[in-house]
């Protein structure tokens, strides 16, 4: 099998709450995805799609997605996409860096070996480890009264973790904490996510305001080395997030007893081949994980799925629904959420079909 064409398409996902706000400040009202398409010779196409968080959240952003494809392009026509290992050697030899662009090109790719082999993805990634993953509600950053009103409302619909959006003023985060806490059952679990946003100070500060509660603490500054710093500060159980970005970080994590919990994110380490090895690290060091991506709809969720449901239960701390928060679908197929948790579809390879009215005309074709 042979790698014939690919085809790149651009689509916007607006926001059902309007906004997405996060640390310092930061936002995003309509999300830039990029929706890859691996045409074979032997008829069958894979799909992937990559949706950076903005362009000041890691470093990547929705351009570069599509400007990664075009320097790879030339150097995957004609190979073939059931040889991932290979793909992903063309790929590091092509490009130095930049595993989010290279992400969609290795989902694809397993997407074309599941539907190869009859077996959906997930059972490539090591088998269905459960039925199906319990799903977290990440709260856009508001103020703390409007942040609980969302928590009671979203609780209702069957989440039972919470990823509040912190990283903002120290004193209103601390305003934050309490009061979504406060609404909380004893069961649910809460995660203050500062997103790299306090200097080492200001986490000092809250992470002993808030000693007293159940809650986790997750990448509270912008280095590693300040987050350890913090870690070393307080008993909360600790999360880390954008400085776990390959498996020689993870490692180092693991060594230096760095944190709890890991969120992983697909197209931060390049896509399935590399998100897996880091996967099967984690549970062999007992090291839970948060399984989802920086953003995206429908390709995203179900790309998240079939990681989460090869991964053992006790090891996925949660995973995100993504096509909930987006007002466009882009793909037949999809999870969905059904009281808090989704699945993996059963069906060859990711198990969507895109919904080509949606995704209009390709940006970009390479043949």
């Amino acid at each position: 099998m042979k790698i014939t064409q690919l085809n790149v398409y651009q689509v916007d996902l607006p926001l059902k709450e309007g906004r997405y706000s996060w640390s310092n400040g930061n936002f995003v009202e309509v999300f830039d995805s990029t929706v890859l398409e691996i045409s074979t010779d032997e008829g069958l196409n894979g799909y992937a799609e990559c949706c950076p968080l903005g362009s000041a959240y890691l470093p990547s952003f929705a351009l570069g997605v599509r400007a990664g494809l075009a320097e790879l392009a030339p150097h995957l026509i004609g190979q073939d996409p059931l040889n991932i290992g290979k793909i992903n050697r063309t790929m590091d030899a092509a490009l130095r860096g930049h595993p989010y662009a290279k992400a969609p090109v290795d989902i694809a790719c397993w997407d074309i070996l599941g539907q190869a082999t009859g077996q959906p993805v997930y059972t490539l990634l090591g088998g269905a480890a459960q039925d199906d993953v319990v799903l977290y509600r990440a709260i856009s950053q508001e103020a703390p009264e409007i942040m609980a009103k969302k928590i009671e409302g979203y609780a209702a619909e069957g989440y039972t973790k919470f990823q509040l959006k912190v990283g903002g003023d120290a004193n209103d985060d601390i305003e934050r904490i309490h009061a979504t806490r406060s609404v909380l059952k004893r069961s649910d679990l809460l995660v203050a996510d500062a997103n790299t946003g306090w200097t080492r100070h200001e986490a000092a500060r809250v992470v002993g305001a808030i000693s007293g509660l159940d809650v986790y603490v997750e990448q509270p500054c912008l280095t590693y080395e300040e987050c350890v710093s913090i870690r070393r500060r307080t008993a909360l159980p600790f999360v880390l997030d954008e400085v776990i970005d390959t498996p020689n970080t993870l490692v180092r994590g693991i060594s230096e007893d760095a944190m709890d919990v890991i969120n992983l994110k697909i197209s931060k380490v390049g896509g399935l081949t590399k998100a897996k090895l880091m996967r099967d690290l984690c549970v062999a060091h007992g090291i839970p994980m948060t399984i989802e991506d920086t953003w995206g709809g429908d390709i995203t969720t179900a790309t998240i799925a079939h990681l989460a449901r090869s991964t053992p239960a006790d090891f996925t701390f949660s995973a995100t629904d993504f096509n909930s928060y987006g007002t466009v679908d882009i793909a037949n197929g999809a999870p969905k959420r059904v009281n808090g948790r989704m699945t993996a579809p059963d069906s060859p390879g990711l198990g969507i079909t895109p919904i080509f009215d949606a995704l209009g005309d390709p940006v970009a074709s390479y043949s």
